[in-house]
């Protein structure tokens, strides 16, 4: 059956991308037209890409000084040790190692605790120039994060992980030799680093043993407000909210609905946009780096200090011990993603993202070269998760009664907006639909995307931004309602060569929204856009359709 349902919806999707490719043209990401050969190629047929010069490369030959924000923290130099020979393949662990399980940090046993807290204070003891030492360790996330790697071939242009189809693997990497460092450390071969399980309720406040004072797991600049039992806040914008714990629990459950399912159901979604050598930095996040990616980093930061240090910027998460439990969750999310859509949730075949390579210091001190495609099977790793019940499946945000129709009927009053834009204030405009009322089948195999482009600002700066469908008067809608679409945020980094301006775009799906708000059949959507922290400018709006 299932592999009927797919050869039905390749011949469908190929008559629906070439229709649309007759009568339609967008633009994408990277400049060229959607036209019948791009539509084909997301279809998984391989077709030369014009502007492919190959995976992206990481070397150490040309790693230099980071770009920090202004009043950053020593220290300053963020690239690796050198490696005495060239860097190894990456191999798989033998197979008859033991799986190691990564389990849930608030419920983890008080001899696992101790293990866990040895290894991070073994780590911390060993010499600074260690490539296995927390401080390099966490030196890594501030070289991939702040430009100070450059593209081979491009030395006027860095390497930026963050805001691009790159976040999940090369995080996947850093997890993965962080954890097998920990456990040589300790003499335990099955060792795992846990996760922060703050998607489901019991598990969103901060871990208790962070905020022991006494302990190697705590750091003091983080935000002393959030210490347990405050609720983690999906949707913090610097300010505390005064929320119940139910309220909170409800609107982060309802956050990861909207990011994990209406927001993810294709690739370039989820992961981030396409990123090759020449390209710029930060071509566009996808929407688990959004929220609560983004969110949990801010809402751990030290406000005290002018960048939130540690957590709350790149260039020093590493240097917070939460980080790991953290990104072993964001990890997480990758595998609970596939496995919510087996037949949509793939990841991208393009060898421009599979080849691509990032270098690593392993448990023996080794250099070692690892490619996206060895990171795609945790099973080979030798890592797995706990089963845990996942309750933001069935938190599906509730549409707000009245404000579609609202909308309608002042559709016609609304002002004309001219981009670009200074965000100053809430701005709606409406953004024309290509095509209306597409069968259920068409929607099955292409995603309507609303495409929020030429987003620029100032990269020392935290930014944030809501977008809303069809809700001009967006202040009636509830917590986390239906007619928010979704958000961006950026932490405050620099990490490339523009005078400090940040340039990215938004992508964010439209096909269950649309139908949710009964507004499938409307030639236009409202759009508002409402600006939550820092000055930012939008290029534009537009709609596409993506076949992946």
């Amino acid at each position: 059956m299932a592999a009927s349902r797919r050869l039905l919806v390749f011949f469908t999707a190929l008559a629906v991308s070439l229709t649309v490719a007759a009568s339609f043209s967008a633009t994408d990401s990277d400049g060229s037209s959607t036209d019948a050969n791009n539509a084909i190629g997301r279809l998984g047929i391989p077709i030369p890409r014009r502007n492919s010069t190959g995976p992206m490369v990481t070397d150490l030959s040309v790693c230099g000084p980071a770009e920090l924000p202004p009043h950053a923290l020593p220290p300053f130099q963020c690239c690796p040790p050198p490696s005495p020979v060239p860097p190894i393949d990456f191999k798989f662990p033998d197979s008859s190692e033991p799986l190691r399980v990564r389990r849930r940090m608030h419920k983890v046993s008080a001899e696992f605790l101790a293990n866990f807290t040895r290894a991070i204070e073994l780590m911390k003891a060993l010499p600074k120039d260690d490539p296995r030492s927390f401080y390099q360790q966490a030196n890594i996330h501030c070289a991939y994060c702040t430009g100070a790697y450059k593209q081979l071939g491009h030395p006027e242009l860095n390497i930026q992980v963050h805001n691009t189809w790159f976040f999940q693997p090369l995080h996947r990497g850093y997890l993965y030799f962080f954890e097998r460092i920990l456990g040589k450390l300790i003499g335990d071969p099955a060792f795992a680093v846990p996760f922060w399980n703050w998607d489901a309720p019991e598990g969103m406040p901060m871990p208790s043993m962070f905020s022991n004072r006494d302990s190697t797991l705590f750091d003091p600049l983080r935000n002393p407000s959030h210490s347990p039992p405050r609720y983690l806040d999906m949707h913090f914008d610097g300010v505390d909210v005064n929320r119940t714990a139910e309220e909170q629990v409800e609107l982060n459950l309802r956050t990861m609905y909207r990011q994990l399912i209406t927001n993810a159901p294709l690739p370039s979604l989820f992961h981030g946009q396409p990123y090759r050598p020449g390209d710029k930095p930060n071509p566009g996040a996808g929407s688990l780096e959004v929220y609560p990616h983004n969110h949990v980093h801010y809402w751990c930061g030290d406000l005290r200090r002018p960048n939130n240090e540690n957590m709350g910027v790149y260039y020093s998460a590493g240097r917070d011990p939460i980080l790991y439990p953290h990104h072993s969750n964001i990890d997480r999310m990758w595998e609970v993603w596939r496995a919510l859509d087996p037949n949509r949730h793939v990841d991208f075949s393009d060898p421009d993202w599979l080849d691509a390579s990032f270098l690593f210091y392993d448990e023996d001190a080794r250099l070692v070269r690892m490619r996206v495609r060895d990171v795609l099977d945790s099973s080979k790793l030798r890592y797995t998760y706990e089963n845990v019940h996942l309750q933001w499946v069935n938190a599906k945000p509730t549409v707000t009664p009245g404000l579609s129709r609202q909308r309608r009927a002042a559709a016609k009053a609304l002002e004309a907006v001219r981009f670009p834009v200074s965000l100053q204030r809430a701005v709606t405009a409406e953004v024309r639909r290509p095509r209306v009322a597409r069968s259920r089948l068409a929607k099955a195999v292409e995603e309507e995307v609303l495409v929020v482009e030429g987003i620029e600002f100032d990269g020392t700066e935290l930014v944030k931004f809501d977008v809303y469908i069809n809700a001009p008067e967006y202040h009636k809608v509830g917590r986390g309602g239906r007619e928010l679409a979704g958000s961006y945020m950026s932490l405050k980094h620099v990490g490339h060569r523009h005078h400090g301006t940040f340039e990215t775009s938004l992508r964010l799906a439209l096909n269950e929204l649309l139908e949710d708000l009964d507004a499938d059949g409307d030639e236009t959507v409202a759009v508002t856009l409402v600006p939550k922290q820092g000055k930012v400018r939008i290029g534009g709006l537009r709609i596409e359709y993506l076949l992946e």
